[in-house]
């Protein structure tokens, strides 16, 4: 019997990878819609008080509108040149979703091979009380009031790190780009399907509209956060209510 003939031996050769780097501004085209987890939520979920029953029920409020606002939005320490912050996660986020729809890239590569620097991001603009009908993820779709706090101008600077030659600046702006109409970032936005807030465009550094943006500055904040304005007409008529209504109710 014949011995088995030799195969040449394969060599893999494995490119060069290097990280590529390139900062740009974030301007906001539809408002900001902040979506931290309330509060009450979030005790509620590291110390649970179990059910509670009628009596208690009754003795206490359901909402505190103007808590839930001031807990809704990320707030930055003392360092940061912004009081108001959301995390840089959503901006990737977006450009994920954005491969979805576009040719040539995938989700899962846009996960591996690029991200957005830091953690949490400054936001610039001023934050106004919302209050809206939002609908439960129960099977009865019950319905319920939300406060949150908006920015109906607002804009960041962001930092975006991708693998070269595996991802190129311009695919990592295309997707920037597209992610920014097609996905937003905050709550009740354009990939949610029904809601349009949280779009953005990029901008140079020096915009004049993203300069203007971020006059609204860490005391602009803080007071606005003080103040609790409602942002529109149904806000105002919602607080204005529930405060008469707790008032005469003697809460």
């Amino acid at each position: 019997m014949a011995p088995p003939k030799k195969t040449e031996q394969q060599v893999i050769e494995i490119p060069t990878t290097d990280i590529g780097q390139f900062q740009t501004g974030v301007l906001g085209l539809t408002p900001y819609l902040h979506n931290r987890m309330a509060e009450k939520a979030r005790h509620e979920l590291l110390f649970p008080k179990g059910r509670k029953n009628a009596a208690e029920k009754a003795s206490h409020l359901k909402h505190e509108p103007v808590e839930e606002f001031r807990s809704s939005p990320y707030l930055l320490d003392t360092e940061s040149p912004t009081r108001l912050g959301f995390m840089a996660s959503a901006i990737k986020g977006a450009m994920m979703t954005a491969a979805l729809d576009l040719p040539g890239v995938n989700k899962s590569q846009v996960g591996r091979l690029l991200w957005v620097e830091g953690h949490y991001l400054p936001m610039w603009g001023s934050a106004f009380l919302h209050m809206s009908v939002t609908r439960s993820a129960d099977m009865g779709r019950t319905p319920d009031i939300r406060t949150r706090a908006i920015t109906p101008q607002w804009g960041t600077i962001i930092t975006v790190s991708y693998v070269k030659p595996l991802v190129t600046q311009n695919t990592v702006v295309n997707l920037l780009t597209t992610g920014g109409r097609s996905a937003g970032v905050g709550d009740w936005r354009s990939e949610k399907g029904k809601g349009t807030f949280g779009q953005f465009k990029l901008v140079a550094m020096d915009d004049p509209e993203l300069k203007k943006v971020m006059k609204l500055s860490r005391k602009v904040q803080e007071q606005a956060l003080e103040d609790a304005l409602p942002y529109d007409a149904e806000s105002t008529e919602l607080l204005s209510w529930f405060a008469t209504e707790r008032k005469e109710r003697g809460k």
